[in-house]
């Protein structure tokens, strides 16, 4: 179900990987994903985006192997969280680029609408998209922090894909 134009088969790479990685929304949830914040609620209040909107990007997102769901208790009712991929955590310099051309290029509406791409293992922020311009490591989401002004006084340790065994089967939700 493309939420638009199908570029799936383009012969160009860069169109193909638009058609999964080009969509704002799409970006946006990753975002909230990569800071750990997986529920539906919770990204439909951080993004203040529709339910059908956010729903659509979700199934996007799960369709396109980018995220996975895990299962939760929310009381007696079992609910979905939203994790990333290998696939998903291997677009984070898509998403750093994006953060760094921005704050080279784009005017700041506020003082504090500023996000700095950290290398946490040297503590100093980068200004490349893959590799740290410090210490020349490349950068994952393992060893990267993503510092948003408006969020935390501090950068925040991204979210990584779990191990393949630690999403458990659909029939064995956990708290």
């Amino acid at each position: 179900m493309p939420l638009r134009s199908d570029w799936s088969e383009r012969t160009c790479s860069l169109a193909r990987g638009l058609d999964i990685l080009g969509d704002p929304w799409g970006s946006l949830v990753l975002r909230e994903v990569f800071f750990g914040n997986g529920r539906f609620d919770a990204i439909k209040t951080r993004l203040h985006i529709a339910d059908n909107v956010l729903s659509k990007r979700l199934a996007w997102l799960l369709e396109a192997g980018l995220l996975a769901q895990k299962p939760y208790l929310d009381g007696a009712r079992t609910r979905q969280e939203y994790v990333l991929t290998p696939k998903g955590e291997d677009a984070l310099p898509v998403l750093n680029a994006i953060i760094l051309w921005s704050e080279k290029h784009l005017d700041a509406p506020a003082e504090n609408a500023h996000m700095r791409v950290i290398h946490k293992d040297c503590g100093l922020p980068t200004d490349s998209a893959d590799t740290c311009t410090h210490c020349g490591t490349r950068l994952t989401a393992a060893n990267t922090s993503w510092h948003s002004f408006t969020r935390s006084e501090r950068p925040m340790a991204l979210a990584t894909a779990p191990a393949p065994s630690d999403l458990p089967n659909e029939s064995e939700p956990f708290a």
